[in-house]
Formats: structure tokens, C-alpha cells, sequence
């Protein structure tokens, strides 16, 4: 099959391999004293200090060039770091979204003044950037987005509509938003294009949303004839379907969709090494977790070496966030199972509040840069069978 037979095994070059070492001393002293209760959050974790932090040492926007303020660095160089971040369990939220996609999407599409105004700001740590895909009704058919800009008067547009679940909206700079700027919702994929929002403009209002755990990542965002400038519209108007697809390739095939549990799994293991005599249940539990892992990442290490080679991954990258999420769900569960082994075990606190916050929120992993079910769907008419 022509979507396995182009899953070559690829490993990460020497010199981008050496960024291990200076990050994760770095986040040996950051994150030292900080307990496993708070590095279990590291996707949700949300530190505007902490990312500039990693700005002041260039590492952010490592895939950027050097003109625009980035270290002209490969793709498996920010790897190596995003693996070591997440490793920890790092605060990256503040500066996730514009590093991961929102720089490269400017910078594959922008023109040359929006890359020479945001992808500095990027690699400074001072843009942070959310997306504003999914609306109300919508659920994840982002081809039915009801949200439109429509020409102003004397140029640019005037956005009115609403986007809903967009992570960290409040706490952001910009939203890159796909709406639509011609046709009806029925004409699907016709007709949407992206813009950049700026987010402290008239018109723009956001409220969070709490989820089950009290936490406030969510936003509902409303757009009242918001206007913007011609130079919101990034890429070629009505060209937004397509740029969305190449934007989910960044998103959908790095080690964040593997390592969302590995904080909890540190914590489980810990646990199992202090007991005198491990269960052999235990023992093959560790196991299991290691060859699942060692598979995913070197699934991620060979779409990254696609992104390396300029390609756009879309079907691979889907793959990796199908099975990565997978497994990620699977971590508490398996966990939560063995230690029901033994009920009168006395568990440690951190490793309790490490599973419990992971329980409650793993049923997201698999709804986050897109649903199960659309992604079976990429694979499928990836292998021709749609």
C-alpha cells in the first residue's frame, strides 16, 4: 500500500540531536521543583514567562528562517526540543500554537510584510497565536463554517460570526480564523478563506468556557462587524480549505500527539520501581508502554523527515494522531487497571492526582486537531478506498 510502503525509519541527525542536552538542563532547573501534579498539564500548562524563556535561548521558531528572526533549523531539531518539553511536563501552551502552525502556515503563505511583522514577534515569545476553526453547529465539518467577511467599504473586510472550543483564545494575541468570504455554507469547501485576527480590535469578544476539571481553556469568540485591514487575508482569498489541510500536517504528526500521558506513566512507573517485588502484571504493563511508544515515535521521526524534505504529510500525519491518541487514552486506563490490583496499596499523592487529571481529560485527545472519525476518513481516501 502506497501510504505504508512511504513510512521509511529515519533518525534524527547528530546536530540536531545535541539540542537534547542544553534543553534538558535547562528544564532540570526550571521545572526541578515543580511536582508532577502541575507538569501533568504540560499541554494545557500556560507560562508567557517560561516561553519567552525559551525565546531568549532560540528556541522558538527553530524551523524559521534567519531573516525572520527564526535559527533556520530543520524540523527534527524542534523535535528534539518539543520532546524533551513535553517529556518534563513544560508549561507550553503560551507559545504552542504559533510555533507549531501558525508561524509555519505564514511563512508558506503570507506575504512578505506578514512575515516580516509576526514571525519576529514568534521567535521573540511576544505573538501568541490561537486558531478559530470550529463554530457552533459545526462540530468538526470545518466545511460548513458559517462565519463570514465580506468587503468593506474603501478596502479590507468587516468579519461577523462566532467561533467556538478555541483553546486559549483570552490569553492570545492573534487568531488566524477560517471563514467564509464567498458562497454559502453549502458550497462546503468553496469560498472560505484564512485571516489573521487581531483580538484587541472593537467588536471582538471572547468568554471562556469551564470544562469538568475547572479549568478554563475554551473560548466562545463573537465577531461584530469587526473590521480589518486587506492585509488580514492570508494566502490567496478562497484558498483557506486547502491551506487548513497543510496547516493539520504540522499539527496532527509531532511527538505532542504520542506524550500526553508520559508525565503519568513517569510517576506510574516510579511507583512500580520502589515496590520490593513489582507484579508480574506490572512488569508486562512497562513493557507494553515502551513498545507502543518506541512504534509512534518512530512513526513521528519519519513524517517529520517528510516535513524536512518539503513534502506535506497530510495522510501519514493523520495516521500518527490516529494511533498516538490511542495510545495516549489507553495510559490511564491501563494504569488505573493495575492499580486495582492490589486495592489496599497505599499510592502515592502525585501519582493520584496525575491519573486523575489525565482520566478526566484523555477523552479530549482524540477530538483535538480533528475526530476520530476524520481522520479515518483522511487515511481512507489516502488509500483510495473513498
Amino acid at each position: 500500500m502506497r501510504v505504508i510502503d512511504a513510512e521509511a525509519l529515519a533518525g534524527i541527525p547528530a546536530e540536531d540531536e545535541a539540542l537534547r542536552a542544553p534543553v534538558r538542563a535547562f528544564l532540570a532547573e526550571a521545572l526541578g521543583a515543580v511536582p508532577a501534579g502541575v507538569r501533568v498539564q504540560s499541554w494545557s500548562g500556560y507560562d508567557a514567562g517560561f516561553s519567552r524563556a525559551l525565546a531568549a535561548r532560540g528556541w522558538l521558531g527553530l524551523t524559521l528562517p534567519r531573516e525572520y528572526g527564526g535559527a533556520g533549523r530543520s524540523a527534527f531539531a524542534r523535535f528534539v526540543v518539543n520532546e524533551e518539553l513535553l517529556n518534563a511536563g513544560a508549561p507550553v501552551f503560551a507559545h504552542w500554537i504559533a510555533d507549531r502552525q501558525s508561524g509555519p502556515l505564514i511563512l508558506k503563505y503570507g506575504t512578505e510584510a506578514q512575515k516580516h511583522f509576526y514571525l519576529p514577534r514568534i521567535c521573540r515569545g511576544e505573538a501568541f497565536f490561537c486558531i478559530g476553526m470550529s463554530e457552533p453547529g459545526s462540530g468538526s465539518d470545518l466545511a460548513s463554517v458559517r462565519t463570514r467577511a465580506t468587503r468593506a467599504e474603501g478596502g479590507g473586510w468587516r468579519l461577523n460570526g462566532r467561533k467556538i472550543w478555541t483553546t486559549n483564545a483570552h490569553r492570545s494575541h492573534y487568531m488566524i480564523a477560517l471563514v467564509r468570504t464567498s458562497g454559502a455554507p453549502e458550497d462546503r469547501h468553496e469560498g472560505l478563506s484564512q485571516l489573521i485576527v487581531d483580538l484587541s480590535l472593537p467588536g471582538v469578544t471572547i468568554r471562556p468556557i469551564q470544562d469538568l476539571q475547572g479549568d478554563r481553556h475554551f473560548c466562545e469568540v463573537f465577531f461584530d462587524d469587526v473590521p480589518l485591514d486587506e492585509s488580514a487575508l492570508i494566502g490567496q482569498e478562497g484558498s483557506g480549505w486547502a491551506q487548513v489541510v497543510a496547516e493539520l500536517a504540522f499539527e496532527r504528526s509531532g511527538p505532542e500527539r504520542i506524550y500526553s500521558s508520559l508525565v503519568l506513566a513517569d510517576e506510574w512507573l516510579s511507583f512500580v520501581r520502589a515496590q520490593e517485588l513489582p507484579s508480574q502484571r506490572s512488569m508486562l504493563l512497562a513493557g507494553r508502554f515502551a513498545a507502543h511508544l518506541a512504534t509512534l515515535r518512530a512513526m513521528s521521526l519519519a513524517v517529520t523527515a517528510k516535513l524536512v524534505r518539503g513534502e506535506s504529510p497530510v495522510v501519514e500525519a493523520a495516521l500518527v494522531k490516529d494511533l498516538g491518541t490511542e495510545f495516549e487514552q489507553w495510559i490511564p486506563a491501563a494504569i488505573a487497571d493495575a492499580l486495582d490490583e492490589d486495592p489496599d496499596a497505599v499510592l502515592p499523592a502525585e501519582l493520584l492526582k496525575c491519573l486523575a487529571y489525565v482520566t478526566h481529560l484523555s477523552p479530549s485527545f482524540s477530538i483535538r486537531g480533528g475526530t476520530r472519525e476524520v481522520l479515518r476518513g483522511m487515511i481512507a481516501r489516502g488509500l483510495g478506498l473513498r
